[in-house]
């Protein structure tokens, strides 16, 4: 797989962004987000994805001139309208005014309604970490998932992320779609011609869906049929709670927010479609030294590490471990990238007048 230094993939995607009529500012941190995402392993949320912001940018989903209203506001929470605003732009603005609060108060919360997709959910729960502070952020999205014992999509994927600090160990990070899978990892299965496993997803008569495209097509003109909650079909390995995970973020994100919720979200399908997000900062030090707290999670991280793997396995791991692994080496040896997604950079490249980096040495471009 073809490596690429990361500063030279946001830089790309920077101007690729910037000529489709983002604002500088906002072009560049989508384009780190975006990158962050194929650093940490998470192509799904990647330069995947690069093609459905400029949907957006160009279906009027996205609206580069929106000014961020803040509708409501008091010391610990406020309430911020994007009016249509590119996701991550709108995103950094609700999470840095959660930290604000929080570094004032202890504690900080902010809603976002009229958004656009933000990336990896992770990439602003994890600003809390050099502040000391626990970080949690939420989303909806369009109605993708199937509730348990249904076949019609009526959620989001609404994932959710966690993170917390530790001292030598690395952070604690939980970056998770609350179905079994996001639409993203459809995607990819679609792009390399692999079938689905079961217990993604249903089609539109409830029965297990095994074809990528097709289950795309169906979603796309809501026709029926979905991803499944996590844990997957019915009650059994615990799909219901899933389901309730689900709603519990759509709560947050959605119906707090004033933005909207559950079926009432679609895309267009070459375009995320709007959404509402939640962002909460916790101050440690609110409950105890924060030096304590770290050498706390680093004696309880390393015990989830080094606790005996099942017969077959090399290792024992917890949440943003292997994340934090990969984009280590991601930053030595280049961000790596699907032949796929290189190719359609190529096609972006050429439609906007822009170069794509070359691979680094030892990993050809195509």
């Amino acid at each position: 797989m073809p490596r690429f230094t990361r500063s030279s993939l946001i830089d790309f995607a920077h101007a690729v962004l910037a000529a489709a009529g983002l604002p500088d500012v906002q072009a560049r941190q989508a384009a780190e987000v975006l990158v962050a995402a194929d650093a940490r392993g998470l192509a799904s949320h990647g330069l995947a994805r690069l093609p459905r912001y400029l949907a957006g940018l160009e279906d009027g989903a996205i609206d580069p001139a929106a000014v961020l209203e803040v509708v409501h506001d008091t010391p610990l929470s406020c309430a911020i309208d994007a009016h249509g605003a590119m996701g991550t732009h709108a995103a950094q603005a609700g999470m840095s005014a959660a930290l604000d609060k929080a570094r004032a108060h202890g504690i900080g919360m902010a809603t976002v309604r009229d958004s656009n997709h933000f990336g990896i959910a992770c990439w602003y729960a994890m600003q809390a970490l050099e502040h000391d502070m626990i970080g949690l952020v939420m989303t909806n999205t369009a109605a993708l998932g199937v509730p348990t014992f249904g076949r019609e999509a009526m959620f989001g994927t609404n994932p959710l992320a966690f993170a917390a600090p530790a001292g030598d160990e690395r952070a604690f990070v939980l970056d998770m779609a609350t179905t079994a899978v996001p639409r993203g990892k459809i995607e990819v299965r679609a792009r390399q011609g692999q079938p689905l496993e079961a217990g993604w997803a249903v089609d539109a008569r409830g029965a297990t869906a095994v074809d990528g495209p097709a289950l795309l097509d169906e979603m796309r003109r809501h026709a029926g049929g979905g991803l499944l909650p996590l844990g997957g079909l019915g009650t059994s390995h615990g799909g219901h709670k899933g389901y309730g995970l689900a709603v519990m973020v759509d709560i947050l994100s959605g119906v707090l927010s004033a933005h909207g919720f559950g079926a009432q979200l679609r895309d267009s399908g070459a375009s995320a479609g709007r959404m509402g997000h939640f962002f909460a900062a916790f101050r440690i030090d609110l409950f105890r030294p924060p030096e304590q707290f770290r050498a706390d999670m680093d004696r309880m991280l390393a015990a989830l590490r080094e606790s005996p793997p099942a017969e077959g396995e090399e290792r024992v791991y917890y949440s943003g471990l292997v994340e934090s692994e990969r984009e280590e080496r991601a930053q030595i040896e280049g961000v790596p990238l699907e032949a796929g997604v290189v190719a359609t950079l190529e096609g972006l490249a050429a439609r906007f007048g822009v170069t794509l980096p070359s691979a680094r040495e030892g990993g050809p471009r195509s």
